[in-house]
């Protein structure tokens, strides 16, 4: 049984009360004379983030509790082959400089508040927009619950034991997230970032000094993963390459591709705001690296645990004061708080937008659309703390493995549809119902205990992340399709965006 750390666990606390006023005095932070009652002040903070805020802001969207805890795990249990997350990062920002920006006017011009408004203002396909639509809440729900999988290893690697910690969390978090809509995240980002920078400088600088310097910690912890089961190096084996490089681009298309990264980019006030943030966001990249590092060094100072996810709590509270590791806890576990708001608003927008208005007769008021995404915001919430708390964690990391390729079959409409009108709208919905059943038979064969799936071809056997094959057959289908639908004159929907939109 794990002890109770008792000064850790009174700083935790402090900093968690911290938080939690700032996302109450949040809803009267830049709030209108008019109350944020719509969906565009409530989802989207009016669209008036500015260069700074939206940094913090999607900066706290992309790296949240489970990568602080999850990235490391993966180099503890799995060596070189977690180290993906680097690359992908590092991919990222140019498809955001791309991509993001003209989504962005796009969105803008038109008032849409998601990526699925998007793509029905382009295409005027119903179940095209209703497949991005439901693609983007199934992909969250996993993801939220993950987060509360990082609160809850936090707490438990504090000595607490019980459900209730974990429920007072999330309570708080729906609460002030319901007040406060987007701002509540966006002021939160702002000291859970601070704090991050704070933990990682010194765990990165002070812990290998102990532990003898960084050759050292390599060569323990080399050693420590070649005892393991399957055996695992810090270099890349032979085989690997390919699973490696097709897990590092399908992360990268699909974390654009998720709810929660559309809401920040899109509560942004100008595109020029959005390239800036595609600048200045490898700084979180340079951090991501050396995040990762800590799963080896964890192997170095002798962390035994059978649960990875635990790894870098405990070196915190083995290699730390206990003060010190208790702010270190409340980064990760403030860490948890923003995505995991802003992902509940990403899902209840994509509800009140493309599901509840699309199928309802009479079009909700603005006020009607924020009252009912605050109500879903709260549901989505406690659907997640419902799955996590009565089903065991790996059904949700098993469940975002899905998620990730679900959401990358979205990525032929949504990204190929800020350049081109060229695809029928049939041609891609059936393309992305292929991709999905591809993607979903090929997670299911590997028992959702992986994403690296054996393709066997010409007598080779080449392992590769599911969500690339179940795209490239994805696109090849909308492509094939696409001249056949237009000389049958299939009815291919009418794009009602406007065309200097794209221009620049």
């Amino acid at each position: 049984m794990t002890r109770l750390h008792t000064t850790a666990l009174v700083i935790f606390c402090l900093f968690f009360l911290l938080v939690t006023a700032a996302g109450f005095w949040a809803a009267r932070w830049r709030r209108p004379q008019a109350g944020m009652e719509s969906l565009e002040e409530w989802g989207l903070a009016g669209r008036n983030f500015g260069p700074w805020v939206t940094w913090f802001l999607v900066g706290g969207d992309l790296y949240t509790a489970y990568t602080v805890i999850a990235v490391p795990a993966a180099l503890y249990g799995a060596g070189a082959m977690g180290f993906f997350a680097l690359p992908y990062v590092i991919m990222i920002y140019p498809y955001m400089m791309l991509v993001l920006p003209r989504m962005w006017t796009v969105c803008h011009r038109h008032g849409y508040v998601t990526f699925a408004d998007f793509v029905r203002g382009r295409y005027g396909n119903r179940l095209l927009t209703l497949a991005v639509a439901l693609t983007g809440i199934l992909a969250l729900m996993p993801y939220i619950a993950l987060q509360l999988v990082g609160m809850r290893v936090v707490i438990s690697a504090l000595g607490v034991t019980g459900e209730w910690p974990l429920v007072a969390a999330f309570v708080i978090l729906a609460a002030y997230t319901y007040s406060s809509g987007l701002r509540a995240p966006a002021v939160i980002a702002i000291v859970k970032d601070l704090m991050l920078y704070i933990m990682v400088i010194a765990a990165i600088v002070l812990l290998p000094i102990k532990l003898g310097g960084y050759a050292h910690v390599f060569e323990l912890a080399n050693h420590a993963l070649s005892m393991h089961s399957p055996a695992a190096t810090i270099y890349l084996r032979q085989g690997q390459v390919l699973g490696y490089s097709t897990l590092a681009i399908g992360s990268a298309v699909a974390l654009m591709l998720y709810p929660h990264t559309a809401t920040a980019v899109l509560s942004a006030k100008s595109a020029q705001v959005v390239r800036r943030n595609a600048a200045l966001l490898p700084a979180y990249s340079f951090v991501l690296g050396l995040i990762a590092l800590l799963g080896y060094v964890a192997l170095a100072a002798g962390i035994v645990t059978k649960d990875t996810s635990m790894a870098v709590p405990l070196l915190f509270l083995k290699m730390f004061p206990e003060w010190f590791a208790g702010f270190c806890l409340a980064a990760i576990a403030i860490g948890a708080l923003v995505p995991a708001a802003i992902m509940s608003i990403a899902a209840s927008n994509l509800f009140t937008r493309n599901l509840y208005g699309e199928f309802v007769g009479t079009p909700a008021t603005p006020r009607e659309e924020s009252q009912i995404a605050k109500l879903i915001s709260l549901i989505v919430k406690f659907g997640a703390l419902v799955f996590v708390l009565r089903l065991p964690a790996p059904y949700a990391i098993e469940m975002q493995l899905l998620g990730g390729i679900w959401i990358c079959q979205i990525f032929p409409a949504v990204v190929l549809g800020v350049f081109t009108r060229w695809f029928h709208s049939w041609a891609l919905f059936i393309g992305w119902i292929a991709g999905m059943g591809l993607g979903t038979g090929m997670a299911f064969a590997l028992e959702l205990k992986g994403s690296v799936y054996p393709i066997h071809f010409a007598g080779h056997v080449y392992g590769m992340y599911a969500a690339i094959p179940a795209l490239l057959a994805n696109l090849a289908i909308a492509t094939i399709l696409t001249p056949l639908f237009r000389a049958a004159k299939l009815n291919n929907g009418l794009d009602t965006t406007d065309a200097e939109a794209y221009v620049g």
